[in-house]
């Protein structure tokens, strides 16, 4: 499923014609300004379509075209800007692999012509890592599901990768599964559904487990969760705890990694319309990419040690589901009052920071689909974060710039706190006005962190994007794998 990847050939040698003619689908990369179109297989011809098209390679849209040899190989041609973003270089890559996409192709070409390395280097990871986006496939429960056709090979021409693109193949598997896991249906995903693939899914990595259920949840005094999960017709609810310990004792700094659960949320009492509730299996996807993470970095046999926190639950309906003016008790002793059953990601998340926190990490990054409020600050085509750090705030901006998943920190300042005092508890849920509701959020949020980790936390507003996003072409967009890459191995957060 998600680790179905093709096999990838690299040869240093530029691609020559008699070689093309053996592919049916192929990518050129070739400079923005002042390519040798000439040294192209076929490059006359190329130049010549080129031309009576009008098409510029500094366009940011590939030309497409099908050659006049054997095969009638589908070429997409696109001209690589050294300039260029890694945002904008992942979406024309999105847009070179969408040009095969009709003829299905079993393998496919990717050859660079006249580009220095490190332009070659850039632009060969973000083809690789739009087809591994590609070639993997949601769920689908058509009665008759269109076979799809699957990409057993891939062949780059002209640049060779000396770690054989490890890191690009590890993110796009946990890629592949926050996405696999986001998209499938309410029913079909259930916590105690969920639990089950994810324990599945720990043996075959050698992860350890504990599941915190209701029982335990209640000996701890995990009020804020229980509040959450005590509409559920099932008591399936709890928080997943995966360990992850490097093969050699390490005494590096741990990193914890937590993720909102909602399998489904109705909005609770204060119930959703029905505009805004289509979608919301979608709102565990923090945890799937928290898990997608742990995957990942797993992959890449990191030298440090990872908990990843998952807290699943539902967000339902019903006479003893939870309702606004409740007063409930956090594990971590702090009463809240509820002002709104729809800000229930941020309960369940309050209990499960406190218990990753306890364990002493280093950092802590929580993914959540949490708050519409960063959704009109940014729009879906990037995600908020914030952080209990202020030397922090340049290197998001850096990593999400970096990987393509783009971020923006929002502050934290405490004034803000104001807004959550109650007149009968320790704190207020929430607001019942949206004004800045994301940094409310995470100002509740902070709350219930103890020992000083350090902490970003990612508002997932681009988890789902119409038509796509960066390299990904699915509404569902998996965002945060990448980015968390990035922030832990480039940044190096952790150091």
């Amino acid at each position: 499923m998600y680790s179905d990847i093709p096999k990838i050939r690299q040869e240093a040698n530029r691609l020559a014609a008699k070689t093309l003619d053996i592919h049916a689908n192929a990518i050129f990369l070739v400079p923005a300004k002042n390519a040798d179109l000439n040294a192209l297989p076929y490059g006359k011809e190329i130049a010549q379509r080129l031309k009576r098209a009008g098409h510029k390679l500094d366009s940011s849209k590939p030309f497409v075209t099908d050659l006049p040899n054997p095969n009638a190989t589908r070429v997409a041609i696109a001209g690589i800007d050294p300039a260029s973003s890694a945002f904008e270089l992942l979406t024309l890559a999105r847009q070179l692999v969408a040009a095969h996409k009709a003829q299905k192709p079993g393998s496919i070409a990717v050859a660079c012509f006249g580009l220095k390395p490190k332009d070659a280097e850039r632009a060969c990871e973000a083809v690789l890592a739009a087809i591994l986006a590609a070639n993997f496939s949601l769920p689908d429960y058509k009665s008759k599901p269109e076979k799809p056709a699957k990409l057993r090979e891939i062949h780059i021409y002209g640049h060779v990768a000396p770690d054989d693109y490890a890191r690009t193949i590890a993110e796009a598997k946990g890629n592949n599964l926050a996405r696999y896991l986001t998209a499938l249906p309410p029913n079909e995903l259930t916590p105690g559904n969920y639990r089950r693939r994810v324990e599945k899914l720990a043996r075959e990595y050698g992860w350890k487990t504990e599941f915190l259920d209701i029982r335990k949840l209640k000996t701890r005094g995990a009020g804020a969760f229980l509040a959450v999960a005590q509409g559920s017709p099932e008591p399936d609810a709890g928080i997943l705890r995966l360990c992850y310990a490097p093969k050699k004792k390490s005494s590096k700094s741990a990193l914890a990694l937590v993720g909102k659960g909602i399998c489904f949320d109705t909005g609770g009492t204060n119930l959703k319309p029905a505009r805004h509730m289509h979608g919301m299996h979608e709102d565990m996807e923090g945890s799937a990419v928290a898990l997608g993470t742990l995957l990942a970095l797993t992959e890449l046999k990191v030298d440090f040690p990872i908990d990843a926190w998952l807290a699943l639950a539902q967000n339902h309906i019903g006479p003893k589901a939870y309702k606004q003016n409740d007063v409930v008790k956090a594990a971590n002793g702090k009463t809240i009052e509820v002002m709104h059953t729809d800000a229930e990601g941020r309960m369940v998340l309050a209990d499960t920071l406190y218990f990753a926190s306890r364990e002493k990490p280093k950092l802590i990054v929580d993914f959540a689909t949490l708050t519409g409020a960063c959704v009109g600050a940014l729009s879906t085509r990037m995600s908020g974060t914030l952080t209990n750090r202020e030397k922090l705030v340049p290197v998001l901006i850096e990593a999400g710039n970096a990987s393509g998943e783009r971020v923006w920190p929002f502050p934290l300042p405490k004034d803000y706190e104001d807004a959550l005092k109650s007149d009968i508890a320790d704190i207020k849920q929430c607001t019942l006005d949206n004004d800045a509701d994301h940094i409310l959020a995470a100002t509740f949020l902070k709350k219930f962190l103890v020992n000083d980790p350090d902490w970003v936390h990612v508002d997932l507003s681009a988890g789902n994007h119409k038509g796509g996003l960066a390299h990904i072409p699915t509404d569902t967009t998996g965002f945060g794998v990448r980015f968390t890459l990035n922030l832990l191995m480039d940044q190096k957060v952790l150091s």
